[in-house]
């Protein structure tokens, strides 16, 4: 009899574990993923992937923290405050080079599109086009960021000598208020700032880095230490999965972003409705990303030489 029973017993836990199997109240726990983050309107998809629940179906559970530069996020990652961290590909490749970390790239995020990177300065200042920065100051977010990359590369296009540039580091938001000041000739924007500056201050485009040489121009992605990407190959699939839905739905129908652009980018609802926006991508394109640190080497910010081949997770 107490066989019986205890038989009876494990064929109703059994029948238990079932039901939560097939959608009950019981479910496999999900894979927790932390990713740090910025400010900044390519990243909306990744917004929607969390918000629209995107990363729920593909059994993740996604907390974030925010960065505010590109190398503040590469040290969230480094300090292991991140599994995943979101940055313009300057600082990756950088690491990468020097051999500082095994970074990995899990996921594209944006290139440069028309009008949406580029040199503004007010009216007043006389400059018209990129032949009239020479010896200018222009303001840059870092040094060695992807803001003096493309500078660089479109004053090449435009036979302008650098090298008596002065660069002047400061944060994107604070860009028009220091044209506005006299601080700063001409200032290196991505939208939204671009959009913004125009409405407050009245500058203008001068240049627009999206074109030549840096015509659909790789910004930014997604990377993640090789330990990691080792260690977890089902959970870094999973988020490339739900980024690439996300981002697929996104660029079909912007409507789904602008209000995650006013929640997360901290713009108004006006600006993001009418701000241009950087080209939205998921699937890194081995052959176009590696443009990013043949000109990094080219201008110095990288001494070795990088392939992204072997950095991208597959």
């Amino acid at each position: 009899m107490g066989t019986a029973r205890a038989v009876l017993t494990g064929l109703l836990a059994l029948l238990l574990t079932g039901c939560g199997a097939l959608g009950g109240s019981s479910s496999p726990s999900a894979a927790k993923l932390r990713v740090s983050m910025m400010s900044t309107i390519d990243t909306a998809p990744f917004w929607l992937a969390k918000d629209g629940g995107y990363f729920q179906r593909e059994g993740l559970d996604v907390s974030t923290t925010d960065a505010a530069t590109g190398q503040a996020s590469l040290t969230k990652l480094l300090s292991g405050e991140a599994d995943i961290a979101y940055s313009s590909y300057t600082p990756f490749f950088v690491a990468r080079s020097k051999g500082t970390a095994d970074i990995r790239l899990v996921a594209d995020a944006s290139s440069a599109g028309p009008r949406s990177t580029g040199l503004v300065a007010l009216p007043a200042s006389g400059i018209r086009s990129a032949a009239d920065l020479a010896g200018k100051r222009i303001g840059i977010s870092a040094p060695n960021t992807i803001a003096d990359t493309l500078t660089k590369s479109v004053l090449a296009d435009n036979h302008v000598d650098s090298s008596g540039i002065k660069w002047v580091p400061l944060p994107l938001p604070n860009t028009a208020t220091a044209l506005k000041n006299g601080d700063i000739d001409a200032g290196f924007l991505t939208e939204p700032f671009i959009t913004q500056a125009q409405r407050t201050t009245g500058a203008t485009l001068v240049a627009d880095t999206g074109t030549g040489s840096t015509v659909d121009f790789p910004t930014a992605g997604y990377g993640a230490l090789g330990s990691f990407t080792s260690a977890a190959p089902g959970t870094v699939a999973a988020f490339r999965r739900a980024m690439a839905a996300a981002t697929r739905d996104a660029v079909a129908d912007r409507k789904k972003i602008e209000p995650l652009m006013v929640k997360y980018a901290k713009i108004d609802p006006g600006t993001a409705a009418a701000t241009g926006l950087l080209t939205l991508k998921s699937t890194v394109d081995d052959r176009q990303l590696q443009r990013v640190p043949d000109l990094l080497l080219k201008t110095g910010v990288l001494t070795n030489p990088v392939d992204v081949a072997a950095m991208v997770v597959r």
